[in-house]
């Protein structure tokens, strides 16, 4: 068996084991990333490594870890938050009566979604607003619900939230229980699973560029679907959406999209 056929038999049978479809995510990078990990347990093909798996549950946890993308960290590209808590999020809550409805989706360990309620936080709007965090892998879930990190996740935090939101414990942060208590974590596979609708805001950053463009192009129609009208998806600093209006959206701001 050739090494491109090693692997494509590797993404269907993942797909029939987990319901995850590798095929949807750039291979190149994909391939790389398995490659490495398959090598470093000493694997000679991908056929080895799915039947260790088989029987090995720590060694498919670890798989279902790198396979999905996990880097995070609070306040990324401060300026483009600032723009969410100083212009969109204040006009979604003028004359509000329900409560906002709020989506951090892939949100990983959890630095995005807590970053959102910390903002909601300092607005004092957070008992206005319902937020739900979802992720694929269940370890990184996990880790989101612990809410501990490293020094380095902080780097972006404003200093004044710095202190009053995290707690320095064993040379790492253990986040407030104000800003837990403000989200509902739950597993969820963007690509198959149905989503909730009805959002005022959905905020997925920084995991798109992983995708095909046929992944995306399902994607942005069904957190489009997902959006009330005049609803905001907010994207990561290297995911522009072009041509918007065939998902019915339009630019509100760089990098954040209205629903029509």
């Amino acid at each position: 068996m050739s090494e491109d056929q090693d692997f494509t038999h590797f993404i269907s049978r993942i797909k029939r084991k987990t319901g995850i479809d590798l095929s949807q995510y750039k291979e190149g990078q994909m391939k790389r990333r398995l490659t490495t990990l398959r090598m470093k347990h000493g694997f000679g093909s991908f056929a080895e490594y799915d039947e260790a798996m088989e029987h090995n549950r720590a060694l498919l946890n670890e798989f279902l870890d790198r396979m999905t993308i996990n880097v995070s960290e609070f306040w990324r590209n401060p300026a483009r938050w600032e723009v969410l808590r100083d212009r969109f999020l204040p006009l979604m809550l003028e004359n509000r009566t329900s409560r906002l409805r709020l989506w951090s989706a892939a949100c990983s360990t959890g630095e995005e979604p807590y970053t959102l309620t910390m903002i909601l936080n300092e607005l004092g709007v957070m008992e206005r607003c319902s937020v739900l965090a979802t992720d694929l892998d269940s370890t990184v879930l996990h880790k989101a619900k612990e809410g501990v990190y490293l020094e380095r996740s902080l780097r972006d935090v404003p200093s004044n939230c710095k202190s009053k939101y995290f707690q320095s414990s064993e040379g790492a942060y253990v986040i407030s229980d104000i800003l837990k208590r403000g989200i509902r974590f739950e597993q969820q596979n963007l690509l198959h699973d149905p989503f909730e609708s009805g959002f005022d805001l959905i905020v997925c950053r920084n995991v798109m560029i992983y995708f095909t463009d046929e992944a995306k192009h399902l994607l942005y129609h069904k957190f489009a679907a997902a959006l009330k009208s005049g609803g905001i998806l907010f994207v990561g600093s290297t995911e522009q959406i072009f041509s918007p209006g065939q998902y019915g959206l339009e630019t509100a701001d760089t990098f954040f999209y209205r629903k029509m």
